[in-house]
């Protein structure tokens, strides 16, 4: 017998083809056949005599093909190699990993047919008995392959098999989780610019929400199968969370999808909802109130001057707004982060409208389970937080929909206060929070406001008696810090709430007011005219004043000539300083500066009606106390001219070189109001 190598080449035909074929795939040795179309070889089927047609092996089905097909078909991939799945996976443990190995090659191909994903998946089904701890490499790549964006077929196969494959082998629980946590987020595409990889997520919009429904069915049938799957998910969401400088979008996927997780799996709201407040309190502070405004104006002067450029582009201009779609552009933040911030917390207030309300109207129920969980957040991460400008706000939304929950935010804060056993700087905080939350929440009636006031002047009356003889009889803010904070509350609310409080009945409004006495708290020995911001101090002196509740101009100019300045030292030479805000407090409901987000915020909100120069005036002439109560007053009754003769008012010196946290837009001004002599 002539061994092939020794014989002459022969043209390549169909017989030539199956012997190579069949000799690769069977292993088996074949005796010579005769390379040209139409001979005959008596090794394959039937003998001797027997024509033979070109044949393909898949998955050990013999097929027909007419010799051009076969010849012009591309070679199509074999899906076994060797044997059964199972047959693989046991040479694999005897030490032989040739089949093993060509098994994972084939299952990392990127061009991995739909119908090849299918037979694999349904095969491992049926196999993963064997895919103990020792198979963590071939498990890790059924796990990359490119389910999701393959037919209902593949997805669905895929999804039995994982259910299959964390029921029987629940080590592998870990990384099915962090597989399909690691798709709450669009997939990541290479962009470089200039050699610099900006690489970020890829938005398809077609697909995208479809692959988040079906990650969220995956994620559903693990824990259907595993009750553990809580214990584990936890940490992989904390995990994967993207980073803050990350594109808008990821993160808005992301949030979105945490967000969805609470609706399936409740027993894990309270921590995602912590995770994600967490992260927005990150953006929050990073994006201090001032850096946004000097952004805007920027953005707005940069604006300015390309419309005066293309002044003259009558034509082009006109055109343009023809064929210009509304977009919402205008409602892009300037600053970067807080754009971030802004397009999170529309998503976070979307999600509390959708869980307390049911077919449009309020679900009690829910609503106090949520305001549950979100208080819980408040108090682990906001209220320790100093000067957020935003955040806080998720609990000011929630309370907007039900007074009942307004009523228990407030005494939850007063208990806060009140407890001794706190940290002075939580029980400082918590005034703030109280004051400001019936300063600005105009959905707090004005009855909620009195019994509020009437807490507030109590407990410092009381904290007075206390005090007041004592050796601590003096101003000292880390002594008395939490007073301060609840006087600077009680002046706050008084400032914006004083025309409510004397609507209707200003006789009985005034003897209201009366009744707290004001007076004494000014004038006790702690002093809290030193202590409290400037900017409401001079307000409220100029509206106690003009009721004749008391008199405070006294004590101010007193307090100022008290004052040390302090003097630093720097490269421009010394600078002289005034400690103006020594309770180190701040307003935590001032206005609401992000674009798209305050939208959920405004109809709420009570904003700061800018004194006009007649109210100014007004301050200066006292109430006589023969007053009708019937007699018009336009400062009386909130008719205060909007923006009619508005003025300046210049801040005295005794915050000369810091500006107020009031001096921001929508916030009462550094009233300086003329001392009477």
């Amino acid at each position: 017998m002539v061994r092939e190598e020794e014989r002459s080449p022969l043209p390549v035909g169909p017989g030539a083809l199956f012997c190579r074929v069949w000799r690769v795939v069977m292993a088996v040795p074949l005796p010579d056949c005769a390379a040209a179309r139409g001979t005959r070889c008596s090794a394959v089927r039937g003998g001797a005599g027997t024509e033979v047609a070109p044949l393909f092996f898949m998955r050990g089905a013999v097929t027909m093909l007419a010799g051009d097909e076969f010849i012009s078909s591309p070679p199509k991939k074999t899906v076994r190699f060797g044997g059964t799945l199972t047959d693989i996976l046991l040479k694999y443990e005897r030490g032989e990993t040739t089949d093993f190995e060509l098994l994972k090659h084939q299952l990392s191909d990127p061009d991995i047919k739909d119908a090849q994903i299918i037979n694999w998946l349904h095969e491992f089904r049926t196999s993963v008995t064997y895919l103990t701890k020792d198979f963590e490499q071939l498990v890790s790549v059924l796990l990359k392959l490119p389910w999701l964006r393959r037919s209902r077929e593949v997805v669905e196969e895929y999804l039995g098999f994982l259910g299959n494959l964390v029921s029987a082998q629940t080590v592998h629980l870990r990384p099915c989780l962090s597989m399909i946590v690691s798709q709450f987020v669009p997939s990541r595409i290479t962009i470089r610019e200039d050699d610099v990889d900006i690489s970020d997520s890829d938005d398809d919009e077609e697909s995208l929400s479809e692959n988040f429904d079906t990650c969220h069915r995956a994620l559903q049938t693990v824990a259907r199968y595993v009750p553990s799957t809580l214990q584990f998910l936890m940490p992989i969401l904390v995990e994967k969370f993207p980073f803050i400088n990350k594109s808008e979008r990821t993160l808005e996927c992301y949030v979105h999808n945490l967000l969805r997780v609470t609706v399936y799996l409740p027993t894990l709201r309270l921590q995602i909802l912590e995770l994600i407040v967490e992260k927005l309190l990150k953006l929050d502070v990073s994006t201090p109130q001032q850096d946004i405004e000097d952004a805007e104006e920027a953005a707005n002067n940069s604006e300015e001057k390309s419309t005066e450029e293309g002044l003259f582009d009558m034509e082009e201009d006109d055109e343009r707004k023809k064929n210009e779609v509304v977009s919402p552009s205008n409602e892009r933040m300037a600053h970067p982060l807080a754009e971030r911030l802004d397009i999170l917390m529309t998503i976070l207030f979307a999600y509390i409208k959708d869980v307390c309300h049911v077919d449009g109207k309020l679900d009690i129920n829910k609503t106090k389970d949520l305001y549950r969980d979100l208080v819980s957040v408040f108090d682990k991460l906001i209220l320790p937080t100093h000067a957020s400008c935003h955040v806080q706000y998720f609990i000011f939304y929630i309370c907007s929909l039900k007074l009942g929950l307004a009523e228990a935010f407030l005494d939850h804060l007063w208990k806060k206060l009140q407890d001794p056993n706190n940290p002075s700087v939580i029980r400082q905080t918590a005034g703030s929070y109280i004051g400001s939350f019936l300063a600005r929440a105009k959905f707090i009636p004005v009855v909620t406001v009195k019994a509020c006031l009437d807490l507030l002047v109590n407990w410092m009356h009381k904290y007075i008696d206390n005090q007041d003889t004592g050796a601590n009889a003096y101003c000292d803010v880390a002594l008395h810090g939490p007073f301060y904070s609840v006087c600077q509350a009680a002046f706050y609310t008084l400032i914006f709430r004083h025309k409510q409080l004397l609507d209707g009945n200003l006789r009985k409004g005034l003897s209201y007011l009366q009744s707290l006495n004001f007076e004494r708290i000014v004038m006790c020995q702690l002093n809290p005219l030193k202590i409290c911001i400037p900017s409401v101090v001079n307000l409220f002196a100029a509206i106690t004043r003009k009721y004749q509740l008391v008199f405070c101009y006294t004590i101010i100019e007193r307090n100022n000539r008290q004052f040390i300045p302090v003097v630093r030292s720097g490269t421009g030479g010394d600078l002289v300083q005034m400690c103006t805000n020594p309770l180190d407090s701040f307003f935590p409901f001032d206005p609401y500066m992000l674009k798209r987000s305050k939208k959920s915020i405004e109809p709420f909100y009570q904003f700061w009606e800018e004194l006009s120069a007649e109210d100014l005036e007004n301050l200066k002439k006292p109430i006589k106390r023969g007053t009708s109560e019937d007699e018009d007053d336009d400062f009386l009754k909130g008719e205060t001219p909007q923006n009619e003769g508005v003025v300046e008012i210049t801040p005295n010196s005794y915050e000369s070189n810091t500006r107020s946290p009031l001096s921001s837009a929508g916030s009462p001004l550094d009233c300086h109001v003329q001392y009477p002599h």
